[in-house]
């Protein structure tokens, strides 16, 4: 999919189709086909393939090429059938062009443009455009956060409430909040990285002074999100822990009540076990009273067990 977009004033809007990407601020190429990928490189400009765009080496992630800016981050998103994943996305920088190439749908790429005009940078270039797409990316990590601190929310006040049940899918929820809040880390780690490289190279930049100030203050946001970020994880962790420990405290409470039984078993089963043998002489054999006497002492020695065991406080 390939949507292109110009600007007029502070607003974006869509070009159709026929018009030339010539006239575009802002050329978004979403699992691009070959057609696609073309009609940009025809523009003197290289598209990464994912290959690419996956490099493993960081460093290959940022640099310059035939005076154009390459910046690759990584943010969670959407794939086409509805899972959630991390992945990569490229912003390209021309001197008068962004181009962004992505594989998957992060929600801002969505919304940003029918609120460009409501950025603190607008859209009268392309680098004002850049720093208004990375100050709604930011925010939506920041949606992201939040409502991954609302689900702990209701699963701390579950797991505290003393309930047992559910414990399953508490520790379900906590697993995907926390690969939730991973994702969005490494997705605060990419951009601040990218913010940083890109602040350097405004210097040969006309508006660069100016734009540096915008860069500072989302910077500050990315440092303060990364701290919210490690208090969540530390709330993961704990979540995890108590899940873990009722799920351990239910499970003894099981293997008390077996060993409980067994215990009381143990005296009846000795006994039984004596006037179980094959000797010839056992007195008690040839009595009338001798099995009453048995089943007595099986009883009267599980009683003596089950008193002491509550003696004890151990029932």
């Amino acid at each position: 999919m390939l949507r292109a977009y110009r600007s007029e004033g502070r607003k974006l809007t869509l070009m159709s189709a026929d018009q030339p990407l010539t006239g575009a601020i802002w050329i978004d190429l979403f699992q691009p086909d070959a057609v696609q990928t073309a009609a940009v490189v025809a523009l003197g400009i290289d598209v990464p393939s994912l290959a690419d765009m996956e490099e493993i080496e960081i460093s290959n992630r940022l640099f310059r090429e035939d005076g154009n800016d390459y910046l690759t981050v990584v943010l969670p998103g959407q794939t086409t059938d509805g899972g959630h994943v991390a992945g990569p996305v490229t912003f390209v920088l021309t001197g008068s062009q962004m181009i962004t190439v992505r594989h998957h749908s992060p929600r801002p790429f969505d919304t940003f443009p029918e609120r460009a005009d409501r950025s603190s940078t607008g859209c009268a270039n392309h680098l004002r455009l850049f720093l208004g797409l990375v100050e709604e990316i930011i925010a939506r990590l920041a949606d992201l956060m939040e409502g991954a601190g609302r689900s702990l929310d209701q699963v701390a006040t579950h797991l505290f409430s003393g309930a047992k049940a559910g414990l399953r899918d508490a520790l379900v929820s906590i697993g995907r909040e926390g690969e939730l809040l991973a994702k969005v880390r490494l997705g605060l780690l990419t951009v601040e990285r990218m913010l940083s490289t890109f602040s350097v190279w405004l210097a040969d930049r006309s508006e660069g002074a100016a734009l540096r100030t915008h860069i500072k203050a989302l910077m500050r946001d990315i440092q303060a999100l990364e701290v919210h970020a490690d208090f969540l994880s530390g709330r993961v962790s704990l979540a995890t822990d108590t899940t873990l420990g009722m799920v351990n405290l239910e499970q003894n409470k099981t293997v008390r009540i077996v060993s409980v039984v067994a215990a009381l078993f143990l005296p009846p089963t000795l006994i039984a076990s004596i006037y179980g043998m094959n000797f010839q002489v056992m007195p008690e054999l040839a009595l009338t009273w001798g099995y009453p006497l048995a089943l007595g002492l099986m009883v009267a020695s599980a009683a003596a067990t089950w008193a002491y065991f509550r003696w004890k406080g151990w029932l």
